[in-house]
């Protein structure tokens, strides 16, 4: 999975011509881990109607603080260069699909 930094975000996620998920995550988070084969999984899956980034809460503290990243691990999906759905906590893989599936 592609780590983006703030230098990134503006041309990887919000410019992107397809929606993107957004991971934000700390390699200290154990909850973190747990979602992570999930989101793979779902973007394999989903193939080229969707891609996967993770963002370093720890290293880039303003896109996190763009968000309103306060928790992790904390998904959100980018399409069209808006959050248009957010995912809190280390949910089932099927509430990450019945979120993100209305905008892929």
């Amino acid at each position: 999975m592609e780590t983006v930094g703030a230098a990134a975000f503006e041309h990887d996620v919000l410019g992107s011509p397809i929606p993107v998920m957004v991971d934000f995550w700390a390699p200290w988070c154990k909850p973190c881990d747990a979602i992570e084969p999930h989101l793979r999984e779902i973007a394999e899956e989903w193939g080229e109607r969707i891609r996967l980034v993770r963002v370093n809460v720890d290293e880039e503290a303003g896109l996190s603080g763009r968000y309103g990243v306060l928790s992790l691990p904390t998904v959100i999906l980018f399409a069209g260069g808006e959050p248009k759905a957010t995912v809190y906590g280390a949910q089932p893989r099927a509430t990450f699909e019945r979120e993100f599936n209305p905008y892929v």
